[in-house]
């Protein structure tokens, strides 16, 4: 996983709330266009078969443009259509049991908000940390705001690479600026924009022009 910190720069957390499943698909294909790095499915009210259905159609979008797809929560999806990894909350699997299911070759992101969850997570064998909420967020996913000092703590403390999360967009990284991470986590940002190209390739370009 040594090159995972430079697939992080840009990673989009979706949400197909209110979108066709082609709509939802053709936004997705536009974000990795616009030039998102790392990719993360998320879907909270699909049965499971639903999630399999839409997950493996991502996935062949995001192996086209060979991004990595993770999958929220969910081990068995990420199992099934051969994903690149997971992305586990506080709530879900633990790091290391899915370490064990998953194997050494895929990658496990954990979601963490302290420095204690995250040398936590570090020990259990996660490959990267999104923390945050750094903003209150939009989506349905409940959260708990996280300081900046917070993110800044947790770079320094864990070896590996870490993203901030929450609320985040093109006007308002700034606040981020200087802190170690290794990129921002977007949902938001470019799935409720109405042309998920532009954001994301805005997005991408404030990234590369704020030095972190």
């Amino acid at each position: 996983m040594n090159d995972i910190r430079e697939k992080l720069r840009l990673y989009l957390v979706t949400d197909s709330t209110g979108l066709s499943e082609e709509q939802f698909l053709n936004k997705v294909e536009g974000a990795l266009k616009g030039g998102v790095t790392f990719l993360q499915i998320r879907e909270k009210e699909k049965s499971t078969r639903e999630y399999i259905e839409l997950a493996d159609k991502v996935h062949r979008i995001s192996l086209k443009y060979q991004v990595p797809l993770m999958v929220d929560d969910r081990v068995d999806v990420a199992l099934a259509i051969d994903a690149e990894g997971v992305h586990l909350g506080q709530s879900d699997m633990q790091i290391d049991i899915a370490r064990k299911i998953l194997g050494k070759e895929k990658i496990i992101g954990a979601t963490t908000k302290t420095v204690a969850q995250a040398k936590k997570a570090y020990e259990q064998g996660a490959d990267y940390l999104g923390v945050g909420a750094i903003y209150p967020t939009t989506t349905k996913v409940k959260t708990a705001i996280t300081s900046v000092d917070t993110l800044r703590d947790i770079c320094n403390e864990v070896p590996i690479p870490v993203n901030a999360i929450g609320g985040l967009n093109k006007d308002n990284i700034d606040i981020l600026r200087g802190v170690p991470i290794a990129g921002i986590c977007v949902v938001s940002a470019i799935m409720k924009a109405s042309d998920s190209f532009m954001a994301a390739k805005e997005l991408g370009i404030k990234m590369l022009n704020q030095t972190m």
